[in-house]
């Protein structure tokens, strides 16, 4: 195995590691902001993994993807770190 290929392994473990951490606390989290953080490391983990698949296989396609999924990811995050503060003001 060379060292490029190992270090796209290790990369997709960490990754993967990373990912079922954050399932967890999507799952299990005791606030609406724990979830919304978690959501966007479901992302964060989603672009590394297309970065990865870019390396492994040498198609820039897999860069696009990553690209529209940061896009994604960084919209959704603003939209509901919206709704969480929406909801936790108090209305006069």
């Amino acid at each position: 195995m060379s060292g490029a290929a190992l270090m796209v392994t290790m990369l997709v473990v960490g990754a993967l590691l990373a990912l079922t951490l954050a399932v967890v606390r999507l799952w299990r989290g005791p606030t609406a902001a724990d979830r919304v953080v978690a959501l966007d490391v479901v992302f964060s983990v989603n672009v590394v993994l297309s970065a990865a698949a870019a390396l492994g296989t040498g198609r820039a396609l897999f860069l696009d993807l990553a690209i529209g999924l940061a896009a994604i990811g960084f919209v959704s995050t603003i939209v509901w770190a919206r709704l969480v503060a929406g909801a936790t003001e108090e209305e006069p």
